[in-house]
């Protein structure tokens, strides 16, 4: 897992909030990552699709169960 000041934070639960699907942004950050950078998904709810998706594109996740039923998800590749 890459250091914490290498993952790039997305809180998904305002567009959740207004309606909006994040699927679009959420996979424009993820080609976006650099190989040494990881991306945090907040979400008010635990992201089994994406977690699924990402995995299938050889991304690792982690996943933590954040405060006010909020839920974190780590994703990165591992390095070799």
């Amino acid at each position: 897992m890459p250091p914490l000041s290498k993952f790039k934070r997305f809180d998904v639960r305002p567009l959740l909030k207004r309606g909006q699907e994040p699927r679009p942004q959420i996979l424009q950050r993820v080609d976006a990552l650099k190989p040494d950078e990881g991306l945090i998904i907040v979400a008010p709810f635990l992201p089994s699709p994406l977690i699924e998706l990402l995995g299938s594109q050889g991304f690792v996740s982690k996943i933590e169960h954040g405060g006010e039923g909020s839920w974190i998800v780590y994703f990165w590749r591992e390095s070799d």
